[in-house]
């Protein structure tokens, strides 16, 4: 996730350099250089991309969406994947692609490089991040453990998130485009060769005494998870949609410092971990209300969103930008985990292709974020975008009572479904079948 946002203040700088020889990524941003340091960079750009319309603000926006897109289109085929090979390999494979989009990034010269290297990007983060939350969900089966696993994961996903554009601009601006890349590869490579100490892909032949996981079309149609699915999506919409156009929104309005923009979403990673916090411990104590802290967050998203327009300072605007990821962690971290127990009550325990699906919801906000919100904000305006952002958080929060009951179901009924209907295909699902027959 930081190799996702670092590209947010380095990338529309680097572009206008290569095709200007030292240009700005917008009207209001500062002169760039030719990306080996020195000049004087904002640590976020004015433009991300810009609601103009030129040619360069397209490429730009193509740009920042490609990673998503692609990542939309893998992912189906990468839950699959997941569920037939199990989840070390494709994670180790998944890192590799990372490390290798990363170093493109550091030896890029030209547009089409970058394009293809945050192509590969999403095609790494297809890979990885499905089979990172399916292990981890896998090897914390139990809850409370579950939940405070997931959240674990969720915090780092935050800060990784929110602390990456301050990370790329201070970097950019004083070592060169080159130094943030190359500190994020070796961040890979490190975490590629833990992966081979602690969890070696084919280690063990557990994956092969494993049941066959349900196809991800037949999840897909499970109205529980279709449920969380659209909450995860819905949810996700206004941190991915402000992304774009706050930066230009806060200089137009209250004329923001170049230091304001560059820390706006710095101090929301406090409260995402304490909504991690707070979730994690309320699952533990009344598990049967996971709904509800979905629910509360997605209220608090939307009356959040709602309040930014009226914002006339930095410090004002901090306040509901905090309150939207606190929201959001809480609808995260009440979710997550809740759609493995969806699968393991109503499917087959295995999670790759459910949790392709969550990916699946992300990454349609975000590819839509860059390219769309830009255009809304010129069209309508940013207080309608919010309004429209907080209006549908608001009314999405009553589907999950739709989620009331699921913690009373029962796996063995839904266990006996799918073997019956299916019929045995290996030798773990006859022998489970010989059980339900004596």
């Amino acid at each position: 996730n930081m190799l996702y946002m670092v590209i947010v203040p380095i990338i529309p700088d680097y572009i206008a350099a290569m095709r200007g020889g030292g240009g700005t990524a917008g009207p209001s941003a500062p002169a760039g250089g030719n990306g080996s340091g020195g000049g004087n960079r904002s640590l976020l750009p004015a433009r991300y991309p810009p609601a103009s319309g030129g040619n360069e603000d397209v490429q730009i926006g193509v740009l920042f969406a490609s990673k998503a897109m692609l990542q939309l289109l893998v992912n189906p085929l990468s839950g699959t994947l997941i569920d037939r090979v199990g989840y070390e390999a494709p994670l180790l494979a998944g890192l590799a692609v990372m490390f290798l989009s990363t170093a493109t990034f550091a030896f890029a010269e030209n547009y089409a490089t970058l394009f293809a290297a945050r192509s590969l990007q999403g095609l790494g983060s297809a890979f990885a991040d499905t089979a990172g939350i399916a292990l981890i969900a896998d090897r914390y089966a139990e809850e409370p453990a579950r939940s405070r696993a997931l959240g674990t994961a969720l915090a780092c996903i935050s800060f990784g998130s929110l602390a990456a554009p301050p990370f790329g601009g201070v970097l950019y601006e004083f070592a060169g485009k080159r130094v943030p890349f190359l500190v994020l590869a070796c961040v890979c490579l490190l975490d590629g060769l833990l992966l081979l100490v602690l969890a070696p892909p084919g280690g063990t032949g557990a994956r092969a005494n494993m049941p066959v996981g349900t196809p991800i079309h037949r999840l897909m149609i499970d109205p529980y998870i279709a449920v969380v699915a659209g909450a995860l999506a819905t949810c996700n919409i206004p941190l991915a949609f402000l992304e774009p156009t706050i930066a230009n929104w806060m200089k137009d309005s209250m004329g923001a410092s170049e230091w304001e923009v560059g820390l706006t979403w710095l101090p929301a990673f406090f409260p995402h971990v304490l909504g991690v916090y707070v979730t994690v411990r309320l699952a533990a104590a009344y598990p049967h209300l996971q709904w509800f802290y979905g629910a509360l967050g997605m209220a608090i998203i939307g009356a959040s969103s709602c309040l930014v327009p009226a914002c006339r300072n930095f410090g004002q605007v901090i306040i509901p930008l905090c309150g939207i990821c606190f929201g959001i962690a809480l609808v995260d971290t009440a979710l997550l985990p809740t759609l493995a127990f969806l699968v393991d009550v109503r499917h087959v325990s295995v999670y790759g292709s459910v949790y392709a699906i969550a990916d699946i919801s992300y990454s349609v906000a975000y590819a839509l974020g860059p390219i769309v919100a830009g255009q809304i904000v010129h069209t309508m305006g940013f207080a309608q975008l919010n309004l429209g952002m907080g209006l549908a958080n608001v009314l999405y929060a009553p589907v999950l009572l739709f989620l009331k009951n699921v913690c009373q179901m029962k796996p063995s009924h839904s266990e006996r479904n799918i073997l019956l209907e299916e019929g045995p295909k290996g030798l773990y699902d006859t022998i489970k079948m010989e059980e339900r027959k004596g």
